[in-house]
């Protein structure tokens, strides 16, 4: 092959080559482009990094992002040490995410997938950071209830349906997109429960939210105050303040009136 040859030929692969880079290098996504299951709106910066805040994200965290959009949460998340996995449906989001995260330096950190929200699996998360719509979130809930007590979920303006959240921040000035709300996931602790004095505790529950009746010695008390805070427990019987931690079957901790005691109790009902 002649040089002129040579010449054309690498010119006609720069070409081709730069020609199938551009698209995707150029691509830019526009608030508002319809996705699969909603519109791309991306969270203001400041209320990304008050969503972590909230979460208090730290390195030893694993941060999942369902629908995550050009990678921000994650990114963020991973700037401050955490493991971070956004999962997105449009493949040019995703790409544009991973080049985002390559620059930002933290790709080692950073991951994103192609993928379905409501297929994927965040059983590992210690922290979601979500910006879904109140249906999606109401979808994806009983999910939500399957993670270790103690993780946190936080969403940009929208929240979950039935559950109050356990801290609420809104940005000022605040025009659109800036309220985040937390929520801690509980641990179970519906069911009855044999305490070691004898009594018997019987808790419903709904998402933090503890009401029941103690019984003991024949006399049935009403739970008042009930709460969880994670595997945290507290509640109130005939001023008498309960105090302790639920792991699995059995929790422990103290109680506090005119003494402190330590209690402990096993489920009855599994």
């Amino acid at each position: 092959m002649s040089s002129a040859s040579k010449l054309l030929a690498f010119l006609l692969f720069a070409s081709a080559t730069a020609a199938a880079q551009a698209p995707a290098d150029a691509y830019k996504p526009v608030p508002g482009q319809p996705g699969k299951d909603v519109v791309w709106i991306p969270t203001p910066q400041d209320t990304v990094e008050k969503m972590l805040d909230m979460a208090r994200v730290t390195p030893k965290d694993f941060v999942v992002d369902l629908g995550s959009g050009d990678g921000r949460n994650v990114i963020a998340a991973a700037r401050r040490g955490a493991r971070a996995l956004g999962v997105e449906y449009n493949p040019d989001l995703v790409a544009l995410s991973k080049r985002a995260a390559a620059a930002a330096g933290v790709a080692d950190k950073a991951t994103f997938v192609h993928g379905d929200m409501f297929e994927a699996d965040i059983s590992q998360a210690s922290v979601l950071m979500l910006f879904l719509l109140p249906d999606h979130m109401e979808r994806l809930a009983p999910k939500f209830l399957q993670l270790k007590p103690g993780a946190r979920v936080v969403s940009n303006t929208f929240g979950i349906g039935g559950w109050e959240p356990d801290a609420t921040t809104r940005g000022e000035p605040c025009l659109s997109w800036c309220v985040a709300m937390l929520y801690v996931v509980p641990a179970r602790a519906a069911g009855t429960w044999r305490l070691d004095d004898g009594a018997t505790l019987a808790l419903e529950q709904n998402y933090q939210k503890l009401s029941g009746t103690l019984d003991a010695y024949g006399i049935t008390l009403p739970i008042e105050n009930g709460r969880l805070d994670g595997e945290v427990i507290r509640f109130t019987v005939n001023r008498v303040h309960y105090e302790g931690r639920v792991g699995g079957n059995a929790m422990r901790g103290s109680a506090a009136g005119v003494t402190t005691r330590a209690w402990s109790a096993t489920r009855t009902d599994d």
